[in-house]
């Protein structure tokens, strides 16, 4: 049950980002640089997310911990975020929302197969098998079918 509930949680993620795309693509436009865009998209997301924290520690009565992580995540993970949405934002309007969409699963897939494997940052590791790389070809060969076509 709860297997299928984080596979549509993962949809709808899924589904939030080719919304998102277009929009800040018209952002981008009207702003005059991707990069002011994805700067917009970040600081909306860090408000929106900051009033949630703040919501939900008080909701549960807990306070944020103070167990501060390596700074290198926030630097790179930022980072990350931020070349990601800069992508998507120059790309839409270039590939269109269906296409990015499917080049940008296929690598989080192929990404996701390689962090699985080495275990990286602690997670449970997972051998590469047929089906794994047979389906990141195949979600690989549809976002090139969706562009072509």
């Amino acid at each position: 049950m709860w297997s299928l509930l984080w596979g549509a949680l993962g949809v709808v993620a899924g589904a939030f980002l080719a919304i998102q795309a277009p929009i800040n693509a018209a952002l981008s436009k009207g702003l005059g640089l991707p990069v002011a865009a994805a700067a917009s998209s970040f600081l909306a997301g860090a408000v929106a997310l900051a009033f949630v924290s703040a919501a939900l520690s008080q909701a549960q009565g807990i306070s944020i911990g103070w167990r501060v992580p390596p700074l290198w995540m926030f630097f790179v993970g930022g980072c990350l975020g931020a070349a990601f949405i800069t992508a998507v934002i120059i790309l839409t309007p270039r590939l269109g929302a269906a296409a990015t969409m499917g080049f940008v699963v296929a690598g989080q897939l192929l990404a996701g197969i390689v962090v699985d494997r080495i275990g990286f940052l602690g997670l449970a590791v997972r051998e590469i098998s047929f089906g794994r790389v047979a389906g990141a070809v195949l979600l690989l060969a549809g976002a090139v079918l969706i562009r072509i076509y």
